[in-house]
Formats: C-alpha cells, structure tokens, sequence
C-alpha cells in the first residue's frame, strides 16, 4: 500500500499512534483549516476486510488512491448519519467526556459516524424511550443489506465538497462505539444545546474534576 501513502512517518514505529490520535483531536477543534486525516495501510485493509473482493478494491486503491468506494455495512461496521452540525456536537461530546470515537467522516453535508455492527438495529428503538428522542434531528442507520460512500484514501483538493475523512482509521481493528455510547452522544448534544449548563458523563460516578476519559481508550 505504499503507492498512495505519501507520509511514510506514520508508520515509523512507537511515534505514530499516539501522534495520529493527537492529530485527529485537533482536527475536529480546528474548524478553519481544511486537513484531512489520512488513512494508514492497516486502515485500508480494515475497510476493505467489509467486502468479499478486498483484493480488487486494494488494487484499485493502489492504482487510484483518490477514488471513493462504495462498501456494504451490517459485518465490519455500521454508519450513523447525521446532519454535520449536529454531528459535530456528537463528535465534540465523545471526545470531551465519553471515550472518543471511531473513524468519521463528511459526506454531502452529513457526518458518518462508524459504529459497532448492530448498531443501526438497536439505535432507533433506544431513541423511541428516551426522552430527549424526539428532539435529536432526523438521522440514517445504515447496517446490514445497505451500502455506504466512503472518502478515497488520499485527498487532492479537500475543499472540493467531496467526501472527506475527519477521523481516518488508522488501525487493523479500531475501536467502534455501541448504540449505547451513540444514544449518550446524542442526547448529550441535544441537552448540551438546550441548556449550556447541563452536564452529564458518560461514566457516573466520576470526580468531576478529574479527566473523564484518555483517547488511548479509544482503539
């Protein structure tokens, strides 16, 4: 996978990780620089392990490493999509005071959040009982017999409006949030919106003046 991995730093062993979870912190707080995230070679084979000709589509990620791919959801991860504002607040909830996030992305000007498979199942019916359901704007669940667009592995412009990475995977097996964690970021969005002051944690019971979460937990 060397062909489209122009930053070999990233695979120099002990600098990279941590490195890379620092990077994509900051691209999510840093809303007027244009950088996207880039995705590793164990990223990729990640990706492509969600369909059965994985050896074609790496191919074509060598020859092509700017083209977007279409890949089905339901057996390596399921995608909740969102409108990107609303999906930002998530992302920013995650990272402030839940365990993080997995790989992320923008697509049409909607936020792709990649979920534990199962997810688009559940997620729905633990809106219908919380409260705050209603008040969370209309999303996607995207798992088994759908398909999803996902960013190409490398990006020439990234203010053309194409798909775009925010949080690149960057890992063989990255870690996924449950519906679970994604109803808590939800409705910690919506709560967080209509009273500044509220603030819940996703882990109760925790000193509030200690640091809820460390993004190592993240993978």
């Amino acid at each position: 996978m060397s062909a489209w991995l122009q930053d070999d730093s990233q695979l120099i062993p002990g600098s990279g990780e941590d490195e890379r979870r620092a990077d994509n912190f900051a691209l999510l707080r840093d809303e007027d620089r244009h950088h996207v995230a880039q995705v590793t070679p164990t990223g990729a084979s990640w990706l492509v392990s969600a369909v059965g000709h994985s050896r074609s589509l790496l191919s074509l990620w060598e020859t092509h490493p700017h083209a977007p791919a279409v890949l089905p959801c339901g057996s390596v991860f399921d995608i909740v999509n969102v409108p990107a504002i609303f999906g930002r607040r998530m992302l920013d909830q995650l990272w402030e005071e839940g365990p993080g996030s997995g790989p992320a992305a923008m697509h049409r000007g909607r936020m792709m959040l990649f979920t534990a498979p199962g997810t688009a199942h559940r997620l729905p019916s633990l809106l219908g009982w919380e409260e705050w359901g209603d008040s969370v704007p209309p999303m996607l669940c995207h798992g088994t017999g759908d398909a999803v667009t996902v960013p190409p592995l490398a990006q020439r412009h990234p203010a053309t409006g194409g798909p775009r990475w925010l949080v690149a995977p960057d890992t063989r097996h990255p870690w996924l949030p449950g519906p679970e964690v994604v109803l808590w970021a939800c409705v910690r969005a919506v709560r967080a919106t209509s009273s500044p002051s509220v603030r819940i944690s996703i882990f109760p019971g925790a000193d509030q003046g200690a640091k809820v979460y460390d993004v190592s937990r993240r993978r």
